[in-house]
């Protein structure tokens, strides 16, 4: 099977260095989701796998080539990095057939991807008069044209509706079910959560986390539990002597952090104390991402004057 190899790997812009000694291998069979912060390299990255800019130093290859080497390139990896890439003045079959000529791929799958990404009704049409929801849907066609083991795709759910949202996670489901090497950029963390088996995060060009996705959740966020009760100071009671601390909030439930729901369970039954909600709360990727890189984002809003007479 094809998969991603990237080996200290560097790019620098004259005093800038955009990837910095990164090493990590996207394997076939899972959905590789590929985050970081605004600047941390995802790009720059991805760009040096497909060949579009030379590395400083460091390789990456697509099982064990380099892209540039590779005969008839959609064949064997399909990227999506621009959704404005297509020109505008051509419609979407045409758009697609001359890539299929270009490569050898067979006319009959033009049509093929465009009913599978569902733009078979606009297909005629010029793309200059597509919406970006429908240019990422041709992007994604382009992508899988060539029915390759590799995909790459940028930032796919950009300008999706919800029900393209839907289309595009089980599209990745499914080439990862087909045993293909997938790797997907992008900044919507509660999306990722719901298609990635496995993370790459970067940060100013580091490899931060390279990890199965659980995994990385479980290990940055501490279990929590949501509770509710019509007794907060029998909770309180209860709980305090085996070094649980509750935090109210403003709807009227209170959570135990660092405890799970079994444990808070048995103490407060033990104390008699009515419960109306136990639940445990969710950790989710999101937070373990923020928690990651809250040191590594090259741009963030500064808090205001009255914010910090605030704090």
């Amino acid at each position: 099977m094809t998969s991603i190899d990237v080996h200290d790997l560097t790019k620098e812009y004259g005093t800038r260095r955009a990837v910095d000694h990164l090493t990590f291998r996207v394997a076939p069979g899972r959905v590789t989701g590929f985050l970081g912060p605004n600047g941390a390299g995802k790009s720059t990255t991805m760009r040096l796998v497909l060949g579009l800019d030379r590395p400083t130093s460091g390789t990456a290859t697509i099982g064990g080539r380099a892209y540039a080497t590779l005969r008839e390139p959609l064949r064997h990896v399909g990227a999506l990095l621009d959704a404005q890439a297509a020109h505008g003045s051509r419609t979407g079959h045409a758009h697609l057939r001359a890539l299929a000529v270009s490569n050898r791929i067979p006319l009959a799958r033009v049509d093929e991807v465009l009913e599978e990404t569902g733009l078979a009704a606009v297909a005629r049409r010029r793309v200059k008069t597509y919406s970006l929801g429908m240019r990422q849907r041709l992007g994604i066609a382009a992508a899988l044209l060539g029915d390759p083991e590799v995909v790459m795709l940028d930032e796919p759910s950009n300008g999706l509706d919800p029900e393209g949202i839907v289309w595009i996670r089980e599209l990745l489901r499914r080439l990862a079910g087909e045993g293909r090497t997938v790797l997907v950029s992008s900044h919507l963390m509660n999306e990722t959560a719901s298609f990635a088996d496995h993370l790459v995060v970067l940060g100013r060009g580091r490899l931060l986390a390279d990890t199965p996705m659980r995994g990385f959740i479980h290990a940055r966020v501490r279990p929590a539990v949501r509770i509710r009760t019509t007794d907060a100071t029998a909770l309180e009671n209860a709980l305090a002597p085996h070094g649980h601390r509750v935090v109210r909030h403003e709807d009227g439930h209170w959570t135990v952090h660092h405890a799970r729901v079994d444990d808070i369970g048995r103490l407060a039954s033990a104390a008699g104390v009515p419960i109306l909600e136990l639940t445990a709360e969710e950790a989710t990727l999101e937070q373990a991402y923020l928690d990651l890189t809250a040191d590594e984002t090259e741009f963030t809003a500064q808090p205001s004057a009255t914010q910090q007479q605030e704090a």
